[in-house]
């Protein structure tokens, strides 16, 4: 059984506004997170940033074909879409990959807002 199939979308913060951290946090908590609790296909997504340098959307998907629809979805809107306006550009980067294995420690998978968002 495969582990999934991953997706990385990567923004450059470097020449974003001054604010843009706290804007995409809000736009994660308030409006992003449960719009990826339902996509079809994807096991998790997990939004990773380092303020001033880059922010990131990490998918991991239950099939290739579920990953490359979705990638090919958003990469004909990748420059409007919500993260390209908060940031002020498209992204920089986007690279399926495959993911070898997965392992949940004792503490287990966390939903929810990070320690930023507090």
């Amino acid at each position: 059984m495969d582990a999934g199939y991953g997706l990385a979308v990567r923004w450059s913060l470097t020449d974003a506004p001054e604010d843009v951290a706290e804007r995409l946090r809000e736009y994660v908590v308030g409006t992003s997170i449960a719009r990826f609790m339902f996509l079809d296909g994807l096991a998790f997504k997990v939004w990773r940033m380092r303020e001033g340098e880059w922010f990131e959307g990490t998918y991991v998907f239950d099939s290739a074909t579920e990953r490359d629809e979705f990638q090919s979805e958003f990469e004909a809107t990748a420059a409007t879409s919500s993260g390209s306006v908060a940031v002020g550009s498209p992204p920089v980067s986007i690279e399926a990959y495959e993911v070898v294995a997965i392992a949940e420690g004792p503490a287990g998978f966390r939903r929810g807002p990070g320690p930023g968002t507090a």
